[in-house]
């Protein structure tokens, strides 16, 4: 009891003698509340990276079966082909496969991976797209 009331006297002696600033107190439980606010956000912020990483393999992914749609569309005697992406230090692979033996507009599946995959934790490290995908 008596600390507290050391606290309040000292309080009042600061601002009867017109001195600016804050008390100890006040600083810690600042830093506290920082850390707190930060302890939530970085994980959540980890979380997003992840999320746009799994995002541009499944974009890849369906981005390469409108590929393959196209060319069985003009060419369909012609077999497909796809080639390998290098963009923003992620390297994704198409593979076209196809589920039946005549390729067509409906038996085709494309695979994109990231080959940086395991950088990040949870992270899907392939996407399939196209109609002959199970």
């Amino acid at each position: 009891m008596r600390t507290i009331h050391n606290i309040l006297e000292a309080d009042k002696a600061r601002k009867e003698d017109g001195e600016a600033g804050f008390s100890l107190i006040e600083l810690i439980i600042v830093v506290v509340i920082l850390g707190i606010l930060a302890a939530i956000a970085i994980p959540i912020f980890l979380n997003i990276q992840g999320k746009a990483a799994d995002n541009a393999v499944e974009t890849a992914a369906a981005n390469g079966a409108s590929s393959v749609a196209s060319q069985l569309a003009q060419s369909p005697t012609t077999a497909p082909s796809l080639t390998t992406l290098n963009k923003g230090g992620m390297t994704v692979a198409l593979t076209p496969a196809f589920t039946s033996g005549t390729t067509t507009t409906d038996n085709f599946c494309v695979t994109a991976f990231n080959s940086n995959a395991p950088t990040y934790k949870d992270l899907a490290s392939a996407a399939k797209s196209g109609p002959g995908c199970s």
